[in-house]
């Protein structure tokens, strides 16, 4: 039997249910920035910040570095800003409104069930304010070098328009397929575009009406992420294989090839300069930007996995003297090139502390020497860095474990200035904020497990415990609040379970970033048997062993792929798990794995037991813990029909659970009153189902 949830969540506030020391809406009002963007002249930034679903852009420059807003979205309506970008004379800042581009499918969304369809739409206003310019239908803005007109992608196909709307968006060009990736050279008088063809893509030139688009190494390859060169003579690009082949056994792992090429422009002459190495850490890094290309000052960078970390490399543009500019166990993220194009900033897992393994701090290098700088250190979370138009002020994301996330310039002698610290709502409780601590255990095959313990200031013998489980699963929890915004609700989430009473583990399972590849890519991992379901299992054993714990009440929770763990952890082990929130999980593994017009692969039927066998709805003969099923039904990233599945088994089965279905939003929660209402539904229901009722 199924009981609805939000009858009693829109009845009850947090505050009444709970008796705690602040609400969950206090600890969720934080101005969370996103889209940090650096102007390519003067040192002046830009940012999106989201107050409680109402999101704005914000500017700041030197020398006060004063947040200043300069947009008035006053609703909570679902609507998100993205594709920030400041043009090269400053005067401009382009961006999008609406989508949803954490998805698979970043078109229109509607969370607010408004009768009037919302759209996807590019804007541009004033760097220092004014009267907001609709520019047209579309997606993905990029401003011109003279900064006078953007170009835009819409259905397909890529549109032109003036900057400051004084002239309507038209289509630029026509060319079959899907066109993207659009770079302007850099004296604008051409354009790099990639048409994917869906089995193969070709890279493009267009110069102007009058002229053919030139098709730069026409293959049966993929090409992708072209990059001009400072002089605009030459483009670098990634080509990767074009689909087909012999079908191949899908429980086998298999090096995925890439290769950079060059081609001149105006010769169309080209090859390839670098080839990735043909083994597992070869394949093309499936990390932050993927192979990160850029062509800086005499040097074209790339990141590789190749040695087991993700690093950055420079090569000369024809391919000799390969370097390795990062050297050293950790992860390199949010990569980006200066103006001068001399110097790379980036974050990076490392530094002094030995727990800086589950941190981020901001380093520098030069794209010609292996001379990496550290720019922040200390106890906080600083990511997604840039640099200013000066070549020399350097910003980031700033966190630590009791402050959310803000902007910050990177002062002297290693430390972060914060911009915007007075957006903080007054009554956010950073005060009764507690410091996770790093801990390690083992898996049953040895594997470590890496986690954060949040524990509760008061001590309560035998408190209950919580297994908080990411999803991704290419994600890395930290010893502080998280950049990314789905995983900073659950980082306020999993405060407020440990302001409540109880003992949260946050779980960095393998299939995580920031350990290496072998972490990074296990084998027989998800739909090929699950053994990182090992590590959860681990986790729940590691806290039923802890003092004060009461092995009879751990519960667990997860969101996408920690929701497919949390269920796997239900069903297969409810002796362990007490009782358990499955937030938008994969919970049926199995798909059909033959392509239509394909011979079976060779291993089809084992890989399809193996799939049945490593979904949660294999166990719901043995699942007996209580259980919530939150889904929202405009999810592009896991189906809905995935809930909708297991309610019916539990249905079939006469199995008691409960339900929060959400009309219209997606996975990634675009109104604020939608991710409240999660959170307090799954804190409600945790608290219930494992605290005393005294």
């Amino acid at each position: 039997m199924k009981k609805p949830l939000f009858i009693l969540i829109i009845l009850l506030s947090t505050a009444n249910i709970f008796a705690q020391s602040f609400s969950l809406k206090s600890v969720l009002s934080y101005p969370f920035p996103t889209q940090l963007v650096a102007s390519p002249v003067g040192a002046k930034i830009a940012w999106a910040a989201n107050e409680q679903g109402k999101r704005n852009i914000y500017t700041a420059q030197a020398p006060d570095y004063k947040a200043v807003k300069i947009t008035d979205y006053i609703e909570d309506d679902g609507q998100e800003l993205s594709s920030l970008s400041i043009s090269p004379d400053g005067k401009w800042i382009a961006f999008v409104r609406g989508g949803d581009h954490g998805g698979r499918d970043g078109g229109p969304v509607n969370a607010n069930s408004s009768p009037i369809a919302p759209k996807v739409e590019v804007y541009s206003i004033p760097f220092e304010g004014g009267k907001v310019v609709q520019i047209g239908e579309g997606d993905n803005p990029v401003i011109s070098p003279n900064s006078s007109q953007v170009l835009f992608a819409k259905a397909g196909q890529v549109m032109i328009a003036s900057l400051d709307g004084t002239s309507a968006a038209k289509s630029l060009f026509y060319a079959k397929g899907i066109n993207g990736a659009y770079k302007w050279s850099p004296d604008g008088k051409k354009i790099a575009f990639i048409s994917n063809r869906t089995d193969h893509a070709f890279l493009g030139i267009y110069t102007n009406q009058q002229t053919p688009i030139k098709w730069l190494l026409p293959s049966f390859s993929k090409d992708g992420t072209p990059v001009w060169s400072p002089d605009g003579n030459d483009i670098a690009f990634i080509r990767t294989p074009g689909t087909g082949g012999e079908t191949d056994s899908i429980l086998t792992k298999k090096h995925q090839p890439w290769a950079i090429w060059a081609v001149n422009v105006n010769t169309g002459a080209g090859k390839q300069i670098w080839k990735a190495p043909e083994t597992l850490r070869g394949s093309f890094p499936s990390v932050d930007g993927g192979a990160n290309l850029l062509w800086g000052d005499g040097k074209i960078i790339f990141t590789s996995y190749e040695d087991g970390w993700p690093h950055l490399y420079s090569i000369n543009a024809d391919g000799s003297k390969r370097l390795l500019l990062t050297p050293g166990n950790f992860s390199v993220e949010n990569v980006k090139l200066s103006s001068d194009k001399k110097i790379l900033v980036f974050a990076a897992n490392t530094g002094n502390d030995e727990d800086d393994l589950d941190r981020r701090h901001i380093y520098k290098v030069s794209v010609d020497q292996a001379n990496m700088q550290v720019l922040s250190a200390g106890k906080g979370i600083e990511a997604y860095p840039v640099i200013a138009g000066d070549n020399q002020s350097f910003f980031c994301l700033s966190a630590t474990a009791e402050r959310p996330l803000l902007p910050a310039i990177i002062g002297g002698k290693k430390t972060v200035n914060l911009i915007s610290e007075s957006l903080i709502p007054q009554d956010f409780p950073i005060k009764d904020m507690v410091v996770p601590k790093h801990v390690s255990f083992k898996a049953p095959d040895g594997k470590m497990v890496y986690a954060q313990l949040f524990s509760p200031r008061k001590v309560i013998k035998k408190r209950p415990a919580i297994v908080y489980v990411h999803g991704g699963p290419q994600r890395q929890m930290f010893l502080g609040w998280n950049p990314m915004d789905y995983y900073s609700i659950d980082y306020a989430l999993n405060q407020y379970l440990v302001n409540l009473g109880f003992t949260v583990l946050s779980v960095n399972y393998r299939l995580g970033i920031g350990y290496g590849y072998e972490f990074h890519k296990p084998v027989n991992a998800g739909a090929q048997g699950a053994s990182e379901y090992q590590d959860i299992k681990a986790a729940g054993e590691w806290l039923a062993k802890q003092e004060n714990i009461n092995k009879e009440k751990i519960g667990i929770y997860g969101g996408s792929y920690g929701g497919y763990l949390t269920a796997l952890a239900l069903g297969k082990d409810s002796k362990l798990f007490a009782a358990g929130v499955d937030i938008h999980g994969v919970n049926n593994r199995f798909t059909n794995l033959d392509a239509e017009g394909k011979k079976p692969a060779p291993d089809a039927q084992l890989a399809a037991k193996i799939a049945d066998e490593s979904s949660p709805v294999n166990y719901v003969g043995t699942w007996t813990s209580p259980t919530l099923i939150i889904h929202a039904d405009d999810d592009r990233n896991v189906a809905f029909s995935q809930s909708v599945d297991l309610a019916k088994r539990f249905e079939d089965k006469k199995f008691d659970f409960e339900f929060l279905a959400i009309p219209d939003d997606t996975h990634h929660w675009m109104k604020f009153s939608n991710g409240l209402k999660v959170s307090e539904a799954t804190a409600d229901f945790l608290k219930r189902k494992l605290m005393d009722k005294k």
